[in-house]
């Protein structure tokens, strides 16, 4: 496949559903998948396999918006999630494969994510920063415990 291929692995004390649930959850996925500087907004949702979402990303200082489309091709709870991304911006062009595995250890769960066939004109390491801190903002949202009552 032309383009980029990045590779990520992380352990969060989440449990893999929690983390699972983060990856389909609009109101989850604006919260968290929008690096820092950037909103993020989702125009549509089907959580299920051949649905998908159409996302955006607005940066904060400038306005400037970019937007994306994916399509899930393999659902499993708490397991795995692929899907195929495409961005909205012809000079982006061709399809992403997104491999995102979950696998539940000791402290949480081990998370996998293989994105492959990133556009040529992103630098790898802008998506690495990007996905850094994307992450981060995951382990906020699924690691704490909080009770119901709260």
């Amino acid at each position: 496949m032309p383009g980029n291929t990045i590779r990520l692995h992380r352990i969060l004390r989440g449990s893999p559903e929690r983390v699972y649930r983060a990856f389909v959850d609009p109101d989850a996925l604006v919260k968290w998948l929008p690096p820092h500087g950037f909103i993020g907004h989702i125009d549509e949702m089907d959580a299920c396999e051949g649905g998908g979402y159409r996302m955006s990303f607005t940066n904060f200082t400038t306005g400037n918006r970019h937007s994306f489309s994916v399509r899930f091709d393999e659902l499993k709870p708490g397991e795995l999630i692929r899907h195929t991304d495409r961005f909205d911006d012809p000079g982006l062009p061709g399809d992403m494969q997104v491999t995102i595995r979950l696998r539940p250890v000791l402290c949480g769960t081990e998370l996998t994510i293989e994105q492959a066939g990133v556009p040529e004109m992103i630098p790898a390491e802008m998506c690495y920063q990007g996905w850094q801190e994307s992450l981060s903002l995951l382990a906020l949202l699924v690691e704490p415990d909080i009770p119901d009552e709260v």
